[in-house]
């Protein structure tokens, strides 16, 4: 199906409530975080939810006019109307809690020839858009084996990067299908990671069945911690030093990077019962330890080791090669003392893995599965505060070049995420998938699955070597199908 078959209705920008009934708003900066900051080079999170309809009437047909304006189509129906001001009257009351997502990106330069980088609170508002997809089902967007192309446009900003100061740091895209909706969510990485994310999506969802349209603020969750955490030794406004005419835009000066290949995507469904299997045959299979003590393999490392040993036998890497496997972790339970699970804004590190291929394919599951448990328990509260002086000594960026490379795969997100829990007032979503961007040769997003307990990859791998995972017995044994 062509993306062109996207047709754009209206934009709206939605900005949180001012009226006296409600609270001023306690911050007019937000300073950054070094976890923020290092992300002003990445792209915004892009995650989706699936719906088919659930309404006494049928959907709408497709459009006779479409326009690029906030003028309305005519053919809109009366219940398509409602859940667009729904979707809009609930996330202005949203915003109200998570105010900084309708500010912007700012910067400040200073005497010295540095800069800053703060959010202004200046509730310059967050964008929503509805468009329309006259000729896509649901079925056309969760059943394909491979991802299709369309997904991408059911987002807004496609392509842009955090450090821009000229977009906004939210944007909806509410897509019409023709028996369902799709809900885009693009929400700037600097603002927020995945924890930060679906906190919100939560929230705006929970407010959204609640209040079916009416001017009534309700939480049904914790409120955010909107203003950030620094370590004792690290005083905010982090001070970055780059030319004063260049400022944030120097963040995109990278190394040349490698041709990509061309790429796909498709989502392998886990099983509680697979998961299972896995779990154990990687804590029978572990290596022992000095004191003869096994380690706890979770159920996450033990897939995530399936998915690393059947991507190397796909990518056929000499034996030689060192493979490399990245994974995001979060730091608000690890710290001393923990920091609260509704701390807002980013709060995430990597750990990364390293063997050689013949030196994994040969030791097996049990033996990925301790490297990663080794990696994870090894980041503790005092290598988090080493890391973040470290970096504040010395800024990094990473670049989508640095994981351009047949060997390395990376993980974001969490199967603990709350995403089949987001009513919005039509049921459960029916699927999850994320947007274009911060995609390369490797990168696995897992979400959890339409069934407690089980969980969904979304691969984006070289097709040569997607079809050579798909064609390994020994991989695919463990994969069910999607529900």
């Amino acid at each position: 199906m062509s993306s062109s078959e996207v047709n754009y209705i209206s934009t709206k920008t939605v900005h949180h409530p001012t009226s006296p009934s409600h609270t001023t708003t306690p911050y007019q900066q937000i300073h950054l975080s070094p976890w923020d900051l290092k992300l002003l080079k990445a792209g915004a999170i892009r995650r989706g939810l699936l719906y088919h309809y659930q309404l006494s009437e049928p959907p709408p047909p497709p459009p006779t006019t479409t326009t690029t304006t906030t003028t309305t189509r005519t053919t809109t129906t009366s219940s398509i109307s409602s859940i667009i001001d729904g979707l809009e009257t609930s996330l202005s009351l949203t915003l109200h809690h998570f105010f900084p997502l309708a500010g912007r990106l700012t910067t400040t330069t200073h005497d010295d020839g540095t800069i800053s980088v703060y959010i202004e609170c200046n509730n310059a508002g967050a964008e929503l858009i509805h468009a329309i997809a006259p000729n896509a089902t649901v079925a056309d967007i969760k059943n394909p084996v491979v991802v299709p192309n369309i997904v991408s446009d059911l987002f807004a900003l496609n392509g842009a990067l955090n450090y821009d100061q000229e977009i906004p740091l939210l944007a909806v895209q509410a897509t019409e299908l023709v028996d369902g909706i799709f809900i885009g969510i693009t929400m700037n990485h600097v603002a927020a990671d995945g924890t930060s994310f679906w906190h919100f999506v939560n929230t705006w969802s929970e407010i959204c069945r609640r209040t079916k349209g009416s001017d009534h603020l309700v939480l049904a969750h914790d409120p955010p911690v909107s203003q950030r955490w620094f370590p004792d030794d690290i005083r905010p406004p982090i001070r970055l030093r780059f030319a004063k005419e260049h400022h944030c835009k120097q963040l995109t000066t990278s190394p040349p990077m490698l041709q990509p290949l061309p790429l796909t995507q498709r989502v392998f469904h886990f099983s509680l019962e697979s998961i299972a299997r896995l779990k154990a045959k990687a804590n029978v299979e572990q290596p022992k330890t000095l004191n003869n003590t096994p380690i706890k393999i979770s159920s996450l490392q033990a897939v995530l080791s399936h998915i690393w040993l059947g991507v190397t036998r796909a990518r056929r890497l000499p034996s030689d090669e060192e493979t490399s496997y990245v994974l995001m972790i979060g730091n608000r339970p690890r710290l001393v003392p923990p920091l609260p699970k509704q701390y807002s804004g980013n709060a995430v590190n990597v750990v990364t893995v390293v063997a050689k291929a013949e030196e994994l394919l040969e030791h097996g599951i049990g033996w990925a599965a301790a490297q990663f448990n080794q990696e994870i328990n090894s980041h503790d509260d005092a290598a988090i505060r080493s890391g973040l002086s470290s970096w504040v000594r010395k800024p990094q960026w990473p670049s989508l070049a640095d994981f351009f490379s047949k060997s390395v795969l990376l993980t974001g997100s969490s199967p603990r995420f709350n995403v089949y829990g987001n009513d919005f007032g039509w049921g459960r979503p029916v699927a999850v998938r994320s947007g274009g961007g911060n995609k390369f040769n490797g990168k696995i997003t897992v979400f959890e699955g339409c069934v407690e307990g089980s969980m969904d990859f979304e691969a984006c791998l070289a097709v040569e070597t997607l079809e050579a995972l798909v064609d390994d017995a020994e991989f695919m044994r463990e994969v069910t199908t999607v529900c």
